[in-house]
């Protein structure tokens, strides 16, 4: 069981919407894998495929045990919608939205942050490695 994890995340659309992928790299505060995931989710816009790598990111932090984690996403919109800085306006996303702070609430600590794409580059590079 881990008590804290850093979670790097990623989602991949070709085409807005089109076949989209997720990808997560979960690690402890040492920075040593414990796990990742990497696979396609179908059809989804960009947006979507970011909100689903968080869930699945999160939803395998739950089950790993894991009491706090720290999020970081290239995707500036969706850490500003799940930090509170802007609301969801897109049907689409508000039930992935709300998957999240359900998700948030199971644990004692949360954030998320803006990371950008060069330091985001293991997930990238699997979201993208998914979508082939």
């Amino acid at each position: 069981m881990v008590k804290k994890v850093v979670i790097y995340a990623d989602g991949a659309a070709r085409g807005n919407p089109g076949p989209a992928a997720i990808a997560a790299i979960i690690k402890d505060e040492q920075g040593r894998l414990i796990t990742n995931i990497s696979r396609r989710i179908g059809t989804a816009t960009n947006n979507q495929a970011e909100y689903r790598a968080i869930i699945a990111a999160l939803e395998e932090a739950t089950r790993l045990g894991a009491r706090e984690v720290d999020i970081r996403s290239d995707s500036q919109l969706v850490v500003k919608q799940i930090s509170g800085g802007y609301r969801v306006r897109k049907p689409a996303l508000k039930p992935l939205y709300h998957r999240v702070k359900q998700l948030q609430r199971q644990l004692q600590g949360f954030t998320i942050t803006y990371s950008p794409r060069q330091q985001n580059t293991e997930a990238h590079n699997l979201a993208h490695l998914a979508l082939r």
